[in-house]
């Protein structure tokens, strides 16, 4: 089973239309974002809450091959709390949790990190904050050290306009590299990457994936079931990796792991070891 560090792809479905999650959680994403956020108008918050509830005692949920995770409403809103409420009534008496954990959108302050992780019942791991704001960036270490938290995600379309950045490619690259780095310094999974907008522009998904995943995130949020595909694709080795992987471990213990040796004309030393174990595992990045 995939887990919170390993999964590449998270896709969003509102969580007011009930009728959509199956077709999300058939999508073959890692995790499917049931959202009680932007994807819902006010009015229909409650409705939402309403649906997840009901849902998440469903013969359909017991079925999920997915891990589903809840974006909730910001700690500076009206509905934070009666998000949280929700969330902690959720059926905890499944081997698995149905619901595994809570994304927290504009996640600028460890504080409301703190209070989530709190109201979460026992068996829900996950907890994710969506970094999406000058704030958020500004003191994203504080945010990245906040006790309970697992992964980090970027909100990049949100923080463009908060930012007033007009573009998101090299005008994000700062803000990438220290999303990967303050995750690497926190003991945190690799970052996921914001959402590409494009919906039927393959290449231009491809370029996104590979653009991630060599600035070092580890996964991307999608808007689409037809990013899903593309997405898995892009964060999983390739064949070419697989395959030098498995001639430098075979070097490595060919050499009873002691001494220099080389592969395809070049020097292996730990840390080549370790990302052509990392590799194997399922969890390699690019070169």
């Amino acid at each position: 089973m995939t887990t919170t560090s390993s999964a590449r792809s998270y896709l969003f479905v509102p969580g007011d239309r009930p009728e959509r999650f199956a077709k999300a959680l058939a999508s073959g994403a890692d995790r499917v974002i049931i959202d009680l956020e932007d994807a819902v108008l006010p009015e229909r918050k409650d409705a939402a809450r309403s649906a997840i509830a009901e849902w998440a005692r469903s013969d359909a949920a017991g079925a999920t091959p997915s891990g589903v995770i809840v974006r909730i409403n910001g700690a500076d809103t009206p509905w934070f709390a009666d998000d949280l409420a929700a969330i902690a009534s959720l059926p905890a008496d499944r081997a698995a949790p149905v619901v595994r954990g809570v994304m927290l959108p504009k996640a600028d302050n460890p504080d409301p990190i703190a209070a989530v992780r709190t109201a979460l019942p026992a068996g829900m791991e996950t907890l994710i904050a969506l970094v999406e704001t000058v704030a958020g960036v500004i003191r994203l270490r504080e945010v990245a050290s906040a006790p309970g938290l697992t992964r980090i995600a970027f909100g990049s379309v949100d923080l463009c306009v908060d930012a007033g950045i007009l573009g998101d490619g090299e005008e994000l690259h700062y803000i990438r590299s220290r999303l990967v780095l303050e995750s690497r310094f926190a003991g945190l999974a690799p970052p996921i990457d914001g959402v590409s907008l494009a919906l039927d522009d393959a290449d231009a998904l491809a370029k996104d994936v590979l653009r991630a995943r060599r600035f070092g995130f580890g996964a991307k949020l999608c808007i689409h079931p037809k990013q899903v595909a593309s997405v898995n694709a892009g964060f999983s080795p390739s064949e070419e990796e697989i395959a030098w992987a498995h001639r430098v471990v075979a070097a490595i213990e060919t050499g009873g792991g002691r001494g220099a040796v080389a592969v395809d004309g070049k020097l292996v030393d730990k840390p080549v070891v370790d990302r052509a174990y990392a590799i194997l595992a399922g969890r390699g990045s690019s070169q």
